[in-house]
């Protein structure tokens, strides 16, 4: 009896060291999980998508943010009750960023915004390829989202849409809803729209979406920026008079290549809204989302008379520009020999 009681005691005793030896290791790998820090050189970026699961979420932390830091965030995650579902975004993991303080903010959906850039875009599609890649909303919900806000915003076709933006950098949550976006790059063109630009547009008889679409012309027309305001003055004086603006990026535009190096008599042709050979006035809307510096050129342009310009024969990416159609073909004539010397068809 005794030597059973004996046995019985050791066994118990048995598990109690088992059990503080398990509270123990529990004890150190939580001390040890509470005091790594990341080892990030420089900031890094996490993203956790929609519909991840816990092990998934694990799995992103060690693979792009170490083994031992990334189980460290995990279990620390965990231990606090983090769940996948709240956990989904994009983090941005600062050098020696502790494990605590991450894990908190991956339990809380505590993001860090993005910086969400384009310029030089020309269509509402190229700026959709954009948000697909850079933000979890799809292309198809971003246009979705252009179709219900923006005719309420003032934007009758799709073909305005590309004057409802304007290049710059934003900072937006990857998560962000593709109305939010929307949103929020219509609030920054309204704020750029201020009472003094709308001003000026109205003193030439224009509206924001039509000064638009000269810029956007204009800045298909040149590389160089110092002739923006004229350039857009220009076609400005042929809208009073009546002339159609013969402008060769609208050709581009319409024929479906920007590339064209010479127009021709087919791509005169071409039958579209956007051929301003063969219509009057501008087109439905802007060929390409415009930049701020090329819109202000054109709402501060200095007056002139100039009603006619052509490339300049020096390849330059420079223009010669007339008041009168005689001295405007013999510019026209120059650059027609120096494409033909240089056999560019």
């Amino acid at each position: 009896m005794a030597k059973t009681r004996h046995h019985k005691r050791k066994l118990r005793t048995g598990r109690v060291a088992v059990v503080a030896i398990a509270v123990t290791v529990a004890a150190l790998c939580a001390v040890v999980a509470y005091n790594a820090l990341s080892t990030c050189a420089t900031p890094c970026r996490i993203y956790i998508p929609r519909a991840s699961t816990a092990e998934a979420v694990k799995d992103t932390l060690c693979s792009n943010l170490g083994e031992s830091y990334g189980a460290a965030v995990y279990r620390l995650w965990r231990w606090q009750g983090g769940e996948a579902q709240v956990a989904v975004g994009s983090y941005e993991v600062t050098a020696s960023e502790s494990a605590l303080r991450l894990s908190r903010r991956l339990k809380t959906g505590r993001q860090t915004p993005l910086r969400f850039t384009f310029n030089n875009v020309r269509t509402i599609g190229e700026l959709a390829d954009i948000v697909d890649c850079k933000l979890m909303c799809g292309k198809a919900d971003f246009i979705a989202a252009c179709d219900s806000l923006l005719p309420a915003a003032g934007f009758s076709s799709r073909e305005q849409y590309p004057a409802a933006f304007v290049p710059d950098t934003y900072e937006l949550y990857w998560t962000a809803s593709a109305s939010t976006v929307v949103s929020k790059l219509l609030a920054a063109r309204n704020a750029f729209w201020n009472d003094e630009r709308r001003a000026q547009a109205s003193s030439m008889g224009l509206t924001p979406v039509q000064v638009v679409t000269i810029a956007s012309i204009v800045e298909e027309e040149t590389a160089c920026s110092d002739e923006y305001g004229m350039i857009g003055r220009l076609y400005i004086n042929r809208v009073r008079r009546g002339m159609k603006l013969q402008a060769d990026p609208t050709v581009k535009y319409a024929v479906g290549d920007f590339g064209l190096r010479r127009i021709t008599g087919a791509h005169l042709r071409v039958q579209s809204p956007y051929n301003t050979y063969q219509v009057a006035g501008l087109p439905p809307g802007p060929i390409r989302i415009a930049s701020p510096r090329s819109i202000n050129a054109v709402l501060t342009a200095a007056e002139h008379s100039y009603l006619y310009m052509c490339a300049k024969e020096d390849f330059s990416g420079r223009h010669n520009f007339a008041s009168d159609y005689a001295t405007h073909c013999r510019n026209a004539a120059a650059y027609q020999r120096a494409l033909d010397h240089r056999g560019i068809k």
